[in-house]
């Protein structure tokens, strides 16, 4: 087995930066932004995530509710719908992928 070269020193590493990578860029988008330009934008790029996250939401509360109430059917029904909620909104988040997967390849 051969032992490796000699190691050159380059500059130092600086752990509060990210790695600088030839050709790669860590995001397209030069200004930093805020939390709130940042959820417009995804919210503007794939509006059925909030909508599916605020049906699981109300649907939850309102179970929640329903089961504190004692309308046990009813709450069983919530929960159900949160079920469906929750699907809709992990189908959203997949097709929001794969429509931005489509559009980086174009």
């Amino acid at each position: 087995m051969a032992a490796p070269g000699p190691v050159t020193p380059g500059a130092p590493f600086e752990p509060s930066q990210p790695p600088v990578i030839e050709g790669f860029s860590p995001s397209i988008y030069n200004a930093q932004e805020s939390f709130k330009e940042k959820f417009l934008r995804k919210t503007r790029e794939n509006p059925m995530v909030p909508i599916g996250c605020l049906g699981t939401a109300a649907a939850l509360t309102y179970g929640l509710y329903c089961f504190h109430r004692g309308q046990s059917h009813r709450s069983q029904l919530m929960m159900r719908t949160r079920i469906a909620a929750q699907g809709f909104t992990v189908a959203a988040i997949l097709l929001g992928l794969a429509a931005s997967a489509m559009k980086s390849r174009s």
